[in-house]
């Protein structure tokens, strides 16, 4: 049965080798059930909750992919994503976390539809590759630069008197000033390294060695042996949490699980998000956002695993972007994404992506939605690891934002920096991201000075309808900003 259903024999595999490569993509992606509530949780939801709703989410999405599309490939919450729900629509635009899984979900249903009518192949066609290049290198560095926060290896001096604003409202006396918006803050702050002489900044600092060391030496489950080893050493440091109710985390899992499931769709939710015509504008273009960036990178993570493992052919590349219905791989893996971040929403968590760690399952054989279904079973499992989500310090996930933020930088290298119609706009697009604290302006910058550039050598034809628009909808978002 297994064999007729996934076509084992037709892609040049077997079950041995499709639950091997399963097996192998699940270690080298585990980590994410850690990762994801340590910096969701920053938003005030429940940890525990968030790291149930993580699992429910990649389980769906990877059964998904592995059982209508038949690719190899892992979905689960995306590290860039979390990043933004976080830092950018929470902590930067103000929005609540309810709020937040709204636009989640609303992500997924517009992508589900755009997918559905070949809208998003035309947006794909529409983006200039070197703009596309630039955003994934600025969403790297994005997500380093947080990872080096939340490691402590960058420290924040904060003087509350000269504090204008925090999160684009104006400070007043006695208005919370903490690490985490002192990001967000409008003067009195200035930025330094630290000195290292703090237990948990030094766990940091020997988990991001352990880290480099094991990615170095291509150690398969680098991240989530990491993860365990740093946890480990920071008992002796006093840095590890080690009283821990096993029992009455479990409960307590399932509990908070509960006050998130489905609060994407309350009336705290989606529906609360559209009271002023700037809240709808604000909404729409970080909707959009959100679901360029994910299908940005999701046909990434595609073309650069699935082309030279022969997964994707050169006639199905030329049929996602040129057919009319769903006959390529890519078209279905793609409707597989759309839908998880939808269920990603619902159950209580941020967009989802294809991971990249299913390179791990590719070069060990898996060829076929067999894999998946494998790692989709694994994160069944980890529901067992419930008590440990208390466990794991900041300090010990800290590392592999850095790392993967790192690994990203590979993108600035196919961008024509000699060619400054090219480099301007590619700038702006990774900086912003970075310095600003907001994935969504970055792309709003690099967007707005293509166009100025373009237009001003009168290169109307390079600029598409698509971009015109986008660009427009960037323009009157700042405009309604400055005049608020």
């Amino acid at each position: 049965m297994l064999e007729r259903f996934f076509k084992l024999s037709e892609n040049h595999t077997d079950v041995k080798t499709e639950v091997i490569a399963g097996l192998t993509t699940f270690v080298a992606m585990a980590y994410i059930i850690f990762l994801n509530p340590a910096v969701l949780s920053l938003t005030g939801m429940p940890s525990q909750g968030v790291f149930l709703a993580t699992i429910l989410t990649a389980v769906t999405g990877t059964l998904i992919i592995g059982l209508f599309a038949n690719l190899p490939y892992a979905i689960a919450p995306s590290i860039g994503m979390q990043a933004m729900f976080t830092y950018t629509i929470v902590f930067g635009l103000g929005f609540t976390w309810k709020q937040a899984l709204g636009m989640v979900f609303l992500v997924g249903l517009v992508d589900v539809i755009i997918t559905l009518t070949k809208v998003r192949s035309a947006i794909v066609k529409a983006i200039p590759d070197q703009i596309k290049h630039a955003i994934a290198a600025g969403i790297g560095l994005f997500i380093a630069y947080i990872g080096l926060k939340n490691a402590g290896f960058l420290n924040f001096i904060i003087d509350p008197s000269n504090i204008t604003s925090i999160n684009n409202k104006p400070y007043t006396p006695g208005m919370a000033v903490n690490s985490i918006n002192s990001m967000l803050a409008n003067g009195g702050v200035t930025p330094e390294i630290t000195t290292f002489n703090s237990a948990p900044v030094l766990l940091a600092l020997i988990g991001f060695i352990i880290l480099v060391i094991m990615v170095i030496l291509n150690v398969p489950g680098a991240f989530l042996i990491s993860v365990i080893v740093t946890t480990l050493i920071g008992i002796p440091m006093g840095v590890t949490n080690t009283h821990i109710d096993a029992l009455g985390s479990f409960g307590s899992t399932f509990k908070d699980f509960g006050d998130i499931f489905g609060q994407a769709l309350g009336k705290d939710g989606l529906w609360s998000m559209f009271t002023t015509p700037k809240n709808i504008l604000v909404v729409i273009l970080t909707v959009f956002t959100m679901g360029l960036s994910g299908l940005f990178d999701a046909i990434g993570t595609f073309i650069g695993t699935g082309i030279s493992s022969g997964i994707f052919t050169k006639e199905d590349q030329k049929e996602f972007y040129d057919g009319k219905g769903f006959k390529s791989k890519m078209d279905r893996g793609l409707v597989a994404d759309t839908f998880a971040t939808m269920f990603a929403g619902i159950f209580g968590t941020s967009n989802t992506t294809t991971f990249i760690e299913s390179t791990a399952g590719i070069k060990a054989g898996g060829r076929t939605g067999l894999t998946s279904v494998v790692v989709a079973i694994g994160f069944i499992f980890s529901i067992i690891a419930a008590p440990l989500v208390g466990v794991i310090p900041g300090q010990a996930t800290a590392p592999i934002l850095i790392i993967v933020g790192i690994s990203m930088m590979n993108e600035f290298t196919q961008i024509d920096w000699d060619d400054l119609e090219v480099a301007i706009p590619a700038f702006f697009t990774a900086a912003f991201m970075a310095f600003s604290y907001s994935i969504s302006y970055g792309i709003a910058a690099g967007f707005i000075f293509y166009v100025l550039i373009k237009t001003i050598k009168g290169k109307f034809k390079q600029i598409s309808p698509i971009l015109w628009i986008i660009t427009l909808l960037f323009v009157l978002n700042f405009v309604s900003i400055a005049l608020n």
